[in-house]
């Protein structure tokens, strides 16, 4: 069912699609079968959401990153968007173009997605999460409320990020641009990261690595070890443990 109070300027709509009141879907957006659009939301040229995807109110999927000449890194994008098959995107949730999504994923409200980054399967990114550019996260990872993704941070399968976690991608704090020493962390398969830490630029966190509540990472986990404190130092090693 489309709402005669929406702006629909796309030919290609799946079977029993369904677009609310107000929402605008632009020429070239492509909606499969059981689409889901809530009232106010913005779909953008370029778009593609997979079978049974569900967009709450006021989403914008499909927004182009600007610089607004306050920004030194270059931007580039394509415009396009995937989101995967039975993903949720939540109310006020932005997703800029040149973002894909994988299947089953829940975008939590008021969440941000910049542009080059790309979400496994499975996945939760929860409320007002903010995740910068080029940050690629792999499947099941679950990323909790508040927490902010740096950009070209790497975040591996089955990452559990508790609330509030800081990345941070540049030892310099812009007092030298964007260049080749911006780098974020890399987070390993099965890490977990307690609520309130800080991990630093080019921080390597070991596979299935804890980082405990309010530790600041300043240098890097080995695999298996828990961290705790500030700066955060080796307490525990997980892999002789029975």
């Amino acid at each position: 069912m489309i709402s005669e109070r929406a702006v629909v300027q796309t030919q290609a709509l799946g079977r029993d699609v369904e677009v609310g009141e107000n929402a605008v879907i632009r020429p070239g957006a492509v909606l499969q079968n059981g689409v889901v659009v809530h009232p106010n939301v913005f779909i953008g040229s370029g778009v593609t959401l997979g079978e049974g995807v569900e967009v709450f109110h006021g989403a914008v999927i499909g927004k182009p990153p600007k610089g607004a000449g306050a920004t030194s890194r270059p931007i580039s994008f394509e415009p396009r968007v995937s989101v995967g098959a039975g993903c949720s995107i939540g109310p006020h949730a932005v997703i800029y173009y040149d973002v894909e999504i994988g299947s089953d994923t829940l975008i939590g409200d008021g969440a941000s997605i910049r542009e080059g980054t790309r979400i496994g399967e499975r996945c939760l990114i929860s409320r007002y999460v903010t995740i910068n550019y080029e940050v690629l996260v792999g499947n099941r990872v679950k990323i909790m409320d508040l927490a902010h993704i740096t950009g070209k941070t790497l975040i591996e399968d089955d990452v559990f990020i508790s609330v509030l976690v800081v990345t941070t991608n540049d030892n310099r704090i812009g007092g030298s641009g964007y260049g080749d020493h911006v780098a974020g962390p890399i987070i390993e398969r099965g890490a977990m990261v307690g609520a309130g830490a800080s991990i630093l630029p080019g921080i390597r966190v070991g596979q299935g690595a804890v980082v405990g509540s309010g530790a600041v990472v300043t240098k890097d986990v080995p695999p298996h070890t828990v961290v705790m404190g500030i700066p955060a130092r080796a307490v525990r090693d997980l892999a002789h443990e029975p």
